[in-house]
């Protein structure tokens, strides 16, 4: 099941909507520079349930119609400075949302129905602009409107993650959004720090943070492929390469030359 990464990009093609994780759960720089030189645009991306520096790359690339997401910044870096252009300018499609209706509609993915009942939206500014959401009465209690949230069905759930094993089985750990974008996605593309020979599934001490082989559909090993943010257990966030991206990506020109030695530089170890 390992595969180049170059090779799992190019399964994402224009128009898909994928499904990208917060930036301390496990997300797969390393996919970046790839799905950049693929090229693949009109994108849609589904922040779990918010986004940052990978999301900002892509908009910067122009890869990116839509944006479905409850925030997107650089956390201690601050802004996201290519998403934030793009908003003034009106270069994407922003679905606003909130961290519970980004995993309600997720959850509904993996159940298997068509939405998913929450309440804290009502009377929000947030579920006024969103009119592909529906608020109705309860149907077992008078004068106790409840709001639905669609289904989120990602095509391409993309994440990185410390380890899977050669069958195909990824470790997450508690980390159980990286579960609920795979559950809920056609697809799932990961990288990991290393791929072992044990069977992560049949060892006690990895069994209930693993995801299923089912449940993925290609990895590639990718050691460091987090960076410069970090990964759990396994390094610490690059704050200095983030706030050095910050800094140049707030012109398209600095956005540009960053990309330049980024797209093709090898990781530090």
């Amino acid at each position: 099941m390992a595969q180049d990464l170059r090779d799992m990009a190019r399964r994402v093609t224009p128009g898909m909507s994928l499904a990208l994780p917060v930036d301390y759960a496990g997300v797969s720089m390393a996919m970046t520079r790839p799905l950049i030189e693929h090229g693949a645009g009109g994108l849609h991306l589904v922040c779990v349930p918010t986004g940052g520096l990978q999301v900002d790359m892509l908009i910067g690339a122009g890869l990116v119609a839509t944006v479905e997401t409850s925030a997107v910044s650089l956390g201690e870096a601050g802004g996201a400075p290519r998403f934030n252009d793009a908003v003034r300018q009106g270069g994407i499609r922003i679905l606003d949302a909130t961290c519970p209706a980004i995993h309600a509609g997720l959850m509904a993915a993996q159940k298997g129905v068509p939405f998913l009942p929450i309440r804290g939206l009502i009377g929000s500014d947030v579920l006024a602009n969103r009119p592909d959401w529906r608020v109705i009465d309860n149907p077992f209690a008078a004068s106790d409107p409840v709001a639905l949230i669609p289904a989120i069905r990602p095509d391409v759930a993309i994440f990185h993650a410390p380890m899977a094993d050669r069958e195909g089985n990824v470790w997450i750990g508690r980390r159980r959004e990286l579960a609920a974008m795979a559950y809920a996605a056609s697809e799932t593309l990961v990288t990991v720090e290393r791929i072992v020979d044990r069977s992560l599934l049949a060892d006690e001490m990895t069994a209930a943070g693993t995801l299923p082989a089912l449940y993925v559909s290609a990895v590639a090993q990718a050691p460091r492929g987090a960076w410069p943010y970090g990964l759990w257990g396994e390094y610490a966030s690059d704050t200095d390469e983030l706030m050095r991206y910050a800094a140049a990506a707030r012109t398209a020109k600095g956005f540009a030359e960053y990309m330049a030695g980024f797209v093709g530089q090898e990781m530090p170890a």
